[in-house]
């Protein structure tokens, strides 16, 4: 792991089950702010696991198809009182990278709140709910031209196993849907397990150096400024129907 690890762990977490994380970008260990306020809107989102994530409640509606994850879990967007459970499940989701010889990762401070406060505000993440009312985990993500950009995802070790990453990945994509967009997108470990080989059994693939365009060369020579081995990652792209 490279030295510098806050700002590595930023661009490092990109995971998902059953504890793990995803988090892209880090100036000087954060993000820069690119939140896009223009993603915002009044109404609120909340929806059953059997439903999809949707905006202004009245624009889009449910699905009746149940989706096969975990029954009792329901998605919102975030809300400012969600901020200090969702910088916990970050730093859990850290710790798991101390398995695999990325201690620096484990080690570094959660976001700072005023960048989650920022993420919310924007409508930038969307966490689960369990049936006590507890966040469960969450996934923070970014509108690009014709994408979403996914930053991180986070779900709790005590709720591992019930599909709640993946679920929460299907909320991303039922919103990129809904704003017309084609594409997920992602920057993540080639050969960390809950990395790049769980994203592709999600159904993501990997994107090769080709096809890369000038916002993500721009952002992987970002990450190698930061000192991360770009070598040891990987993009990756799960296209919408």
């Amino acid at each position: 792991m490279p030295s510098a690890p806050i700002a590595a762990r930023r661009t490092a977490l990109l995971c998902c089950r059953p504890c793990i994380t995803s988090i892209e970008e880090a100036g000087s260990g954060r993000f820069p702010d690119q939140t896009k306020v223009s993603g915002m809107h009044d109404g609120a989102l909340t929806v059953s696991i059997a439903g999809r994530v949707v905006e202004n409640n009245h624009q889009h509606k449910l699905t009746k198809r149940p989706m096969q994850y975990a029954p009792a879990i329901t998605f919102r967007f975030a809300e400012p009182h969600d901020a200090n459970a969702i910088r916990t499940i970050e730093f859990e989701a850290g710790q798991r990278f101390v398995s695999v010889g990325m201690a620096g990762i484990a080690d570094a401070p959660p976001m700072e709140p005023e960048l989650v406060g920022r993420k919310i505000t924007a409508r930038e993440i969307i966490v689960a709910v369990d049936t006590d009312g507890k966040c469960a985990g969450f996934v923070m993500f970014e509108q690009q031209p014709a994408r979403l950009y996914v930053q991180e995802l986070d779900v709790l070790t005590s709720h591992a196993g019930r599909r709640i990453g993946a679920a929460l990945i299907e909320q991303v994509a039922h919103l990129a849907r809904a704003r017309r967009l084609t594409q997920l997108i992602l920057s993540t470990f080639r050969e960390v397990p809950w990395n790049a080989p769980y994203y592709r059994r999600i159904g993501f693939r990997d994107i090769e150096e080709a096809e890369l365009d000038a916002t993500l060369l721009a952002r992987r020579d970002a990450h190698i400024a930061r000192g991360l081995d770009e070598s040891k990652r990987v993009f990756m792209r799960r296209d919408l129907a």
